[in-house]
């Protein structure tokens, strides 16, 4: 059995998020409980609800990634950048690291596989996605240089790169050439700002 460990700090939700994960994608999100968890990383349950409040947040651990990238890329752009720019540039980036929030990283597959047979993590992932959205609003309403509806602009933009993502993940599970899947998902990006830039006219 793991050894009881130190119950704060980064170091432990990090072994907690990683034992959670190979667990969940090893069995399915349902069929693992939060004691199993907590038993596997060597910490109580109290500990992990302290860094994950919600079992689902164990795997959908990125929320607060996405959200500071794109309040990044709205509060800290140069003068002579637009706000769609600078999100188009770190939207983009994604795809070209092959980043997580991307779907495109190696080893992905068993990521998607497992939250498409959960209607929790799905609900979740949704809730998430609405949480992003409202931030990225507040962001939005808050910059001078922005004209336009900043909640239709955010709603917009969630929702369109949602269902990129969605159709990126959905072709890595159906066994789809990782590089090619990967060259869509960049031009459908791309495509996404092109239409939040002229108005979604055409």
């Amino acid at each position: 059995m793991p050894r009881t460990a130190a119950r704060g700090g980064p170091q432990t939700r990090a072994r907690i998020s990683d034992v959670a994960t190979q667990l969940f994608l090893e069995r399915g999100f349902d069929a693992v409980t939060v004691a199993e968890v907590a038993r596997e990383a060597g910490v109580s349950s109290v500990t992990v609800f302290k860094h994950f409040p919600r079992k689902e947040d164990l795997l959908l651990d990125r929320a607060d990634d996405a959200t500071d990238l794109l309040r990044t890329a709205v509060r800290d752009r140069s003068g002579a950048v637009d706000v769609l720019t600078s999100l188009r540039e770190a939207v983009l980036g994604l795809a070209d690291d092959r980043h997580a929030l991307s779907g495109l990283k190696d080893g992905s597959i068993p990521f998607f596989v497992t939250v498409a047979a959960s209607p929790a993590l799905i609900a979740r992932s949704r809730e998430i996605a609405d949480e992003i959205q409202q931030t990225l609003a507040e962001e939005l309403s808050g910059d001078a240089a922005l004209e336009g509806d900043a909640a239709l602009l955010a709603a917009f933009l969630i929702a369109g790169y949602t269902t990129v993502l969605t159709g990126t993940a959905r072709r890595l599970m159906a066994g789809d050439i990782p590089d090619d899947v990967a060259e869509d998902h960049r031009a459908r990006v791309d495509h996404l700002f092109d239409k939040l830039r002229n108005g979604f006219a055409g």
